[in-house]
């Protein structure tokens, strides 16, 4: 899986603090678990309880040891979990945008402002910013792959929301990603709320062959009932 991401130099920290920290830290964290992901309540899904943010950050894990599994990635495996484990943080302060609500740059700044009031009290502060910085600029192997999970992660759980039917296309009034062209052309074409997402994301982040390949998949088969 290759060797462990280097470490920087860190604080020295009084023993009295150390736990506080950690302490603090997990608390903070821990709101992620109750935070509802935006993109479920744009499009009006209906179930009894809604995927967290931090159910989708496990999930995105769990995708990312299994494509790294089946098409054998030479990756740092260990750099990528990391990598996925903070790269939801900054909602903890500034909440999840959908990419209809704001700009990627006004997210990017955001994020950036909300991780260094996040990760300030930590002594390896510097080392986790790096991991995230190099997650949103997504020019390293790791950064790319992490990157393409995160993405089919959503679309995988959009095919298991829609084959339970909990979205009802003819009830999305105030829907702004129902509004957007290419969505709605999708739409129009598949006639399928999943199957126009997994394509509407597999043409943006030009995913490569592989996660191509398990995107066609799950267009292709019914995921939820074969397992």
């Amino acid at each position: 899986m290759g060797s462990t991401p280097a470490r920087v130099t860190r604080d020295c920290k009084s023993i009295m603090s150390k736990p506080e920290e950690v302490v603090k830290f997990y608390v903070l964290c821990n709101k992620l678990k109750v935070t509802i992901r935006t993109g479920w309540k744009i499009w009006h899904v209906k179930r009894e309880r809604l995927e967290s943010i931090a159910e989708h950050i496990y999930g995105v894990q769990m995708l990312a040891i299994a494509m790294w599994s089946e098409y054998q990635y030479d990756v740092n495996l260990q750099k990528v979990i990391l990598m996925l484990a903070l790269h939801e943080l900054e909602e903890i302060k500034i909440g999840d945008f959908s990419p209809f609500e704001i700009t990627k740059e006004e997210k990017l700044k955001l994020g950036h402002q909300a991780v260094e009031s996040l990760l300030s009290g930590l002594a390896a502060r510097e080392e986790l910013k790096a991991l995230i910085l190099e997650f949103d600029e997504k020019k390293t192997p790791e950064a790319q792959f992490a990157s393409y999970c995160d993405k089919l992660e959503a679309d995988l759980q959009c095919r298991l929301y829609d084959e339970a039917g909990a979205v009802d296309l003819s009830q999305q009034d105030g829907n702004i990603a129902a509004e957007d062209p290419e969505v709605k052309r999708l739409l129009m074409e598949k006639g399928n709320w999943s199957e126009a997402w997994l394509e509407y994301n597999k043409n943006k982040y030009d995913y490569d062959e592989n996660f191509a390949q398990v995107s066609q998949y799950a267009a292709e088969h019914q995921i939820s009932s074969q397992f």
